[in-house]
C-alpha cells in the first residue's frame, strides 16, 4: 500500500492498512495510526503522532517547525486524534516549547489552504474552511466553524458551536453558540441553524437567547453587569449557558461583543 516514489524514514511508525501515495515524505519521528491515507505529495514531519483514519490530500504539510521566533531548537511535537481530513495545501505546525504540543482532536475537517499555527489547541468536529487561519496559541472548542478567508489573532479562543463569517477579522474571543462576522469581528446573533442541526432543544435555545440579550444587546451596560444580570435568571441554570458564562469570565483577550 506504499507507492515506490514515497520516501519514508525507517524510524517512522506506520499502523495497519496505511496507504501512502506518490511522492509523499514521512519523517523519522512520525507515528501514523491504522487506516490513514496519504493521497500524494504529502509531507508529515517532526515529532508528530496521528491516530487512526486520518486522510491527507496533496501538498498538505503537517508537523512543520513552528514559525515563532522564540523557538530555540528544542524538541517539539504535534498530537492529532482520529478521522481528521486535511485537504490540499493545508499546513499545521508543531509547538514552540517542549512541554506544550500543538494538539488537534478528532473528526475535524480542514479545507484547502487552511492554517493551524504553533501551540494551537483544537477540539473535535471543527471545520476550517478554505484559507481559514489560526495564529499561534489559539484555542478552538468543539463544533466551531471558521469560514473562508477568516483569520484569528494569536491567543484568541473560539467557543463551541460558534461560527465565524467569511473574511472576518477575529481579534478577541468568539463566544460559544454565537455568530461572529465583520472586520473587525462583532457578535451578530445566535448560531441558530447550527444549534438546531445539532439537536439542541427549544428550551436550551431559549436560554441561550436570554443570555445573548443580556450580554450582547444591552449596549448601555457593561459586560460584567450583563453577566450579573444573567446569573440572577433561570436561564443561567442551563449547562450550556453556564459554559458561556464561564467562557466569558475566563477570557484574557476580552470577548467579541
Amino acid at each position: 500500500m506504499i507507492h515506490p516514489t514515497a520516501i519514508i524514514s525507517p524510524k517512522a511508525e506506520l499502523g495497519k492498512n496505511v496507504r501512502v501515495g506518490p511522492y509523499c515524505i514521512i519523517g523519522s519521528n512520525v507515528t501514523l495510526g491504522d487506516d490513514c491515507v496519504l493521497h500524494s505529495h504529502v509531507v508529515l514531519d517532526g515529532t508528530s503522532t496521528f491516530g487512526k483514519g486520518n486522510e491527507f490530500f496533496p501538498f498538505a504539510m503537517i508537523g512543520g517547525k513552528t514559525q515563532d521566533l522564540k523557538y530555540i531548537g528544542e524538541p517539539t511535537a504535534l498530537e492529532v486524534g482520529d478521522h481528521n481530513t486535511f485537504r490540499e495545501n493545508c499546513t499545521v505546525h508543531r509547538g514552540t516549547f517542549e512541554e506544550l504540543p500543538t494538539r488537534i482532536g478528532s473528526h475535524n475537517l480542514f479545507l484547502c489552504y487552511s492554517h493551524i499555527a504553533h501551540d494551537c489547541q483544537l477540539g473535535d468536529h471543527i471545520i476550517l474552511s478554505n484559507n481559514g487561519s489560526l495564529a499561534g496559541h489559539c484555542i478552538v472548542e468543539d463544533y466551531a466553524i471558521v469560514s473562508g478567508l477568516a483569520a484569528a489573532h494569536q491567543f484568541c479562543r473560539i467557543g463551541k458551536h460558534s461560527i465565524i463569517g467569511g473574511c472576518a477579522k477575529v481579534i478577541q474571543d468568539v463566544p460559544p453558540f454565537m455568530i461572529v462576522d465583520g472586520h473587525p469581528g462583532a457578535t451578530r446573533g445566535i448560531n441558530m441553524v447550527g444549534l438546531q442541526r445539532r439537536g439542541f432543544s427549544e428550551g436550551t435555545i431559549r436560554s441561550i437567547k436570554v443570555a445573548y440579550k443580556n450580554l450582547f444587546l444591552k449596549k448601555d451596560i457593561s459586560l460584567a453587569n450583563g453577566l450579573s444580570s444573567l446569573k440572577a435568571q433561570a436561564a443561567a441554570a442551563d449547562p450550556n449557558v453556564e459554559h458561556l458564562i464561564h467562557f466569558i469570565e475566563n477570557s484574557q483577550r476580552g470577548v467579541t461583543r
